[in-house]
């Protein structure tokens, strides 16, 4: 389940972004200070054209979805996300293939059904081949790549992005 973030997530979304394995996978990939996270806190929390989300699974926060750079006046209506799960918790649970498969299936439902979304981009790093992977399993598409700088790295990262038209449809529930 998705649920918008609030002020007593803020901990938590920091705690999950830090994890190793998603500032391996991410452009930051330093790990982010408290004052750093309350700087970005106060921007994202009142940004029109974001949404932080929560995914909750089982009732514990599992992940964070984020949708950014919204433009839900324009034609055609377009955004962008990127996500990161809460890696350590669960791997020991056993549960991290079937709540990524989870998030990502609710995250494109918000930001087609929700949002309204015609476009959904994103990026991804060339070297985090299972997430390239999946994101082939949901249909989205890749662009080319871009040579970036970033955190001390050298990075090559991938422009993603998926349509309303392409993506998969949900199945019928009776």
């Amino acid at each position: 389940m998705l649920r918008q973030a609030t002020d007593d997530d803020v901990d938590t979304i920091r705690a999950l972004r830090n994890q190793q394995a998603n500032r391996d996978v991410s452009l930051t990939a330093h790990a982010i200070s408290a004052a750093e996270h309350a700087a970005w806190w106060a921007k994202a929390s009142i940004d029109p054209a974001r949404r932080v989300l929560i995914y909750d699974r089982e009732g514990r926060t599992a992940g964070v979805v984020n949708f950014f750079d919204l433009e839900l006046d324009a034609s055609p209506r377009t955004g962008a996300w990127g996500f990161f799960l809460d890696a350590e918790g669960l791997a020991e649970r056993g549960e991290t293939l079937p709540a990524w498969i989870e998030v990502m299936k609710e995250a494109v439902g918000y930001a087609f059904d929700t949002l309204g979304l015609d476009e959904l981009t994103g990026e991804v790093l060339e070297h985090n081949t299972v997430v390239r992977q999946m994101n082939r399993r949901f249909r989205f598409t890749e662009g080319e790549p871009e040579y970036r700088y970033a955190d001390g790295r050298d990075l090559v990262v991938l422009p993603i992005k998926l349509t309303k038209d392409n993506r998969r449809k949900p199945k019928e529930t009776r």
